[in-house]
């Protein structure tokens, strides 16, 4: 059994191995999260059970995390790159937040369920009649949840670098709701990020499994950046090239 993998590489058997047990402990993981979940639910809005799982999912997964910087811990709009799948159970473990993704993802049944439990916003890129009730959504959420995700690139890229940063997909700040900070995220792969990442014409599930049968941990800083503020959060825009800023500088280190 074999998956088409970069470079023609093959997941050797101790890979598989590590693969089976990793889905495994997943899978338990979650079967205890699920129920534990809907018996908190009619308590309270801040549901901690979806975040504890991505957190154990990213510590099954061999993640072993560095933080650097402060992060805001309520009403935080997150601005961070994306390399991998990993990243969505790094930062969720870290900061509680949900996120926000294309409704791409809402086509494959297990995919928006997860993506539900955790209060996922589902926005269409390319549906411009759609825009209000989607900004709307966004607002709810980030006063639901307390922390919300983007990835402004709008795709993933090798981890070495940032590609440009779509300011239309910042629209639900502007203009910039109420007790709301907007903070730069830069997820840091190290050496190694072009191991991780998920590009070119790579499966999303070749990469998954590709992370899960590594025997190295994977190291991943979180640098929370500091928050946005004054002309920087005048449009979008200037929230894009203020956040790209900011990332390029740290990256650059």
């Amino acid at each position: 059994m074999s998956v088409a993998l970069p470079r023609a590489r093959q997941v050797p058997l101790a890979g598989w191995l590590r693969i089976a047990v990793r889905i495994a402990a997943m899978a338990a993981l979650l079967l205890i999260c699920v129920p534990l979940f809907h018996a908190w639910k009619p308590f309270t809005r801040h549901n901690p059970w979806p975040r504890l799982f991505l957190r154990g999912v990213a510590w099954l997964a061999g993640v072993r995390l560095r933080l650097r910087g402060e992060k805001v811990h309520r009403g935080a709009f997150l601005l961070a790159n994306h390399v991998s799948w990993i990243d969505i159970p790094a930062i969720a473990g870290v900061t509680g937040s949900a996120f926000v993704a294309h409704d791409g993802l809402a086509s494959l049944p297990l995919l928006k369920w997860l993506c539900e439990l955790n209060d996922t916003v589902f926005v269409a890129r390319h549906d411009r009649t759609s825009i209000a009730a989607q900004v709307q959504a966004v607002r709810t959420a980030l006063s639901d949840t307390g922390a919300l995700t983007i990835f402004p690139e709008g795709t993933t890229s090798d981890g070495t670098g940032l590609l440009p940063l779509k300011s239309s997909l910042l629209s639900a700040l502007e203009p910039l709701p109420d007790g709301i900070a907007v903070q730069p995220v830069l997820l840091d792969y190290g050496p190694e990020a072009a191991a991780v990442a998920w590009v070119g014409d790579e499966h999303g599930l070749d990469n998954f499994l590709r992370i899960l049968a590594r025997r190295r941990p994977v190291d991943l800083t979180l640098h929370f950046l500091p928050v946005l503020t004054g002309s920087e959060l005048t449009s979008r825009k200037t929230i894009a090239a203020a956040a790209r800023e900011a990332m390029l500088a740290t990256l650059a280190r």
